[in-house]
């Protein structure tokens, strides 16, 4: 599994990994990669199924973590930071729990290792409603979209990943039925032996308006990350590095910065 990556920033600086949700792609991050651009080496991946990366038929977390693993084996990359925004998030940590010596600092956004319940089948319903065939424009497929996926963020996102080929035929930069079929282990809390930990720093950031990071999920996190930090964006959601990118950004950089 060769996953798709683009780099920027210092080439001789510290490297920080990028990973970013699901339906995305490596450049959902751009805001941050550029913020981080003067100081870091910066490699922003595409996981598997999304974005320019290979389909494939199993997503769990023990696979997307080996994907970015061995990403960092042929680049020769020994020791970095990791960044992950919800499921990239996910993958992130499971990164750092899989090898947690060549893991620096941990940042997640958004997300905890744990299950979720299922709520993307109206995003599922509007992109299988699109007729990539027949499709004219992209305001056409937010109409269609809008039928079934109702917050403009959330399509406007989704929107980013669609791309006319070199047929000028329309396209999903997404393998949408391979992410549909392994829907049900994206969902799942991550995969930990006993007494499994990173022990290293991490920053969880939660977006004060998103559940994704509950109270209930504190005894969870300390377990797994004792040294973990949480700080909350207030009046922000799920997609807080795009709705409050200057703070997001701050405490992405005041985090990486400490000795």
């Amino acid at each position: 599994m060769q996953l798709y990556a683009s780099t920027s920033g210092q080439q001789q600086g510290p490297v920080i990994i990028l990973l970013h949700g699901l339906f995305g792609m490596g450049s959902n991050l751009s805001m941050v990669a550029r913020a981080l651009a003067d100081e870091y080496c910066v490699h922003s991946l595409d996981l598997r199924n999304h974005g320019r990366s290979p389909n494939a038929t199993q997503m769990t977390f023990n696979d997307m973590a080996g994907d970015v693993i061995e990403y960092m084996d042929t680049q020769s990359i020994g020791r970095c930071h990791v960044l992950g925004h919800s499921l990239g998030g996910k993958v992130a940590m499971q990164v750092a729990l899989l090898v947690p010596e060549r893991v620096t600092r941990l940042i997640v956004a958004d997300i905890a290792p744990v299950s979720y319940q299922g709520n993307h089948d109206d995003v599922f319903a509007g992109l299988h409603a699109v007729d990539l065939a027949c499709l004219q424009n992209r305001g056409e497929a937010e109409q269609v979209l809008k039928e079934h996926i109702a917050q403009e963020g959330v399509r406007q996102f989704i929107l980013k990943s669609l791309y006319r080929d070199d047929n000028k035929q329309f396209q999903w930069r997404m393998n949408i039925q391979g992410l549909q079929d392994c829907y049900e282990q994206l969902r799942q809390a991550l995969v930990v032996e006993k007494g499994q930990q990173f022990t290293g720093p991490v920053l969880f950031i939660k977006g004060e308006l998103s559940r994704y990071i509950m109270p209930e999920h504190r005894e969870t996190v300390a377990a797994l990350f004792p040294h973990a930090d949480l700080k909350v964006i207030q009046k922000t959601g799920h997609w807080l590095h795009a709705e409050k990118t200057v703070a997001f950004n701050r405490l992405v950089m005041n985090f990486l910065a400490e000795k």
